[in-house]
This record gives structure tokens, C-alpha cells and sequence, in this order.
């Protein structure tokens, strides 16, 4: 059950900070990811607003927005971002590599997220892949592969759970945070 604060509309206290956002040139039917995004921080109210604006920009008003609760430091249930409110919606089943934005027409936009104490280098790389039409490799892969350091959820706890892009099987990973990434922040 969701508290009073959570249902409440979140306004943030701060203007819009400019997304780090690449997004693919054209959506292909084959690509699995339409972009790669890599926010300063895991918190929602400071960094959604920045992607909600860039993403209405090129897809037209977004209205849903959804993210794991595993990983953010809150949870709410609307965002005022403009003039809009935009629906957020959490998943426990949802990879913290996946974010899933919908149009006003519908349309649906999956993102990497790259983890925020990624590497300049390693978040550049992990976006270029993701903005890539011809790339057919899911976010979690993405980002175990090497392309960035790994998740929050990274590890090798192999439990079967029912994958968001597709409807296969994949693996859960176990909760931790890596003790060992060098990161630093590229503005």
C-alpha cells in the first residue's frame, strides 16, 4: 500500500537538469532499445523531469514513465514536469538497466540505463550501443557484457524470472552495490 506522500504529486524544488541522453537516429523494428540514458544520481524527482522534457521533445508528450523500485531512492506515483503531470509506475520485476516511457499515442520507448557512478568512457559506450538501430542486445546484457559497470542488481544468482522485453526467461540478479567501480562524474 502506498503512503499519502507517495500518491502525492512530487513538484520538484529545482529546475530541470539537461539529460544525458542518446537516442537511436530512427526507431528500427529490430532494435530492442531506443536509447541509452545516464542519469547523475538514483533520484527520481531530481532526474526524471531532464528526460521526460528531452523525450517530449522528439516523441511528443510522454504520460508513463516506468522504473524498478529497487534501485531509486524514492517513490511516487506522479511527476509534475512542465505543465504535464506524468505517471510513474514501479516494478520489482523490472531490470534496473530498463526504463519504459510511453507517448500520449501509445508509443513505447525503452532505454538502457546506465548505473550514475558509471565511468564517462563506460556510459559513453553503453549509449552509443543502445542508440544503435542495428543493435538487438537487451539492457541487462548491455551492461554485464562489459559495456559499463555493472548494476546495482549485478551478480550470478541464478533464478529464472519472467524477462520485460519479450517473454522469455532470464536471471534475476541478487542486490548489491559493486564496492570496486571507479567512477566520476562528467557534466
Amino acid at each position: 500500500m502506498l503512503t499519502a506522500a507517495q500518491r502525492a504529486t512530487m513538484i520538484p524544488s529545482s529546475p530541470p537538469s539537461q539529460a544525458r541522453l542518446l537516442l537511436a537516429p530512427v526507431r528500427a523494428s529490430r532494435a530492442i532499445l531506443d536509447g541509452g540514458w545516464w542519469p547523475r544520481s538514483w533520484d527520481p524527482v531530481a532526474e526524471l523531469p531532464g528526460l521526460v522534457l528531452a523525450l517530449s521533445e522528439r516523441y511528443g508528450r510522454i504520460r508513463n514513465v516506468i522504473l524498478t523500485n529497487g534501485v531509486w531512492d524514492s517513490r511516487f506515483r506522479q511527476i509534475a514536469v512542465g505543465t504535464d503531470v506524468v505517471r510513474v509506475g514501479w516494478f520489482a520485476s523490472l531490470d534496473t538497466a530498463l526504463l519504459i516511457a510511453t507517448n500520449v499515442s501509445g508509443d513505447q520507448l525503452d532505454l538502457l540505463v546506465v548505473p550514475p557512478d558509471s565511468t564517462a568512457t563506460a556510459a559513453e559506450q553503453a549509449m552509443t550501443t543502445a542508440a544503435d538501430p542495428t543493435n538487438t542486445m537487451r539492457a541487462p546484457d548491455m551492461l554485464t557484457a562489459g559495456t559499463a559497470p555493472p548494476s546495482p542488481t549485478t551478480g550470478t544468482d541464478p533464478y529464472a524470472v519472467w524477462d520485460n522485453e519479450g517473454g522469455n526467461t532470464a536471471t534475476r540478479r541478487p542486490h548489491h552495490r559493486p564496492t570496486n567501480v571507479q567512477s566520476r562524474q562528467v557534466e
